[in-house]
């Protein structure tokens, strides 16, 4: 089963000789379970390609299909309600809410689906829980170091048992010792079988991946698998130590 498809996907800005190509006319199928990576110059696309992919923005042309749903054609509040229900998104940036605590905020996605409070903070729990970060989750995120912080946002982006996981540059901001930490979290989703795509410019995240996708000029120039999470990693986890 495909949790994701795109087909002839084409986003453009601009008009006539000011007109960029963002994404031009690729074609992707995402199993479910697949971990891939798409990597690529800044500016190739790859972050409006994940954009399209959670129905953040609209393509100018071709088909965007989630969980068998065509999503680029879809209402707003149709859409919305997919991609709380199916999508969980991870931001370079975090984008916590800084007035909640960790828990507080992976909590959030669960009350916002129309959860119960109890089961928000036993989800909150569970989750905190498997990424390490129990003893924390009552800070708020401050108090948190960069990689703690990437570790709650994948955390919340977990909240609702998504289909897909979308990560955008997960690792962007973090120093190495916070890379390593988001890097074993990542390691982890791909050995439970969580589909997810991610963004990167960091060899070292793309290496836990099954799969990747180079993107030139918004097309694809490459597909290779890898095999992701092989024995290897932990070398590189070490050189990074």
């Amino acid at each position: 089963m495909n949790v994701l498809q795109v087909r002839d996907l084409t986003k453009r800005h601009g008009r006539k000789h000011n007109l960029v190509r963002a994404v031009d006319g690729v074609d992707l199928d995402v199993p479910a379970g697949q971990m891939l990576a798409v990597t690529g110059p800044s500016g190739c696309g790859k972050s409006t390609l994940l954009n399209l992919m959670a129905g953040l923005e609209r393509p100018t042309g071709g088909q965007v299909w989630l969980a068998g749903e065509r999503i680029d054609t879809a209402g707003e509040r149709a859409l919305a309600r997919l991609r709380r229900r199916s999508v969980g998104f991870v931001f370079q940036s975090f984008h916590l809410v800084e007035e909640l605590t960790a828990a507080e905020n992976v909590e959030l996605p669960v009350l916002l689906a129309g959860g119960s409070p109890r089961a928000a903070k036993r989800r909150a729990g569970q989750l905190l829980d498997q990424v390490g970060l129990a003893d924390r989750a009552r800070q708020l995120p401050w108090k948190l170091s960069g990689g703690e912080r990437q570790r709650v946002a994948v955390a919340r982006a977990l909240a609702n048992e998504p289909l897909v996981v979308l990560a955008d540059e997960p690792t962007g901001n973090l120093d190495t010792a916070a890379t390593n930490e988001v890097l074993r979290l990542f390691a982890d989703l791909r050995a439970m079988g969580q589909t997810v795509v991610m963004v990167t410019h960091d060899a070292r995240v793309a290496a836990t991946a099954d799969r990747l996708v180079s993107m030139r000029d918004g097309v694809f120039v490459e597909d290779t698998w890898l095999g992701g999470g092989s024995g290897w990693l932990d070398g590189l986890f070490a050189m990074g130590d």
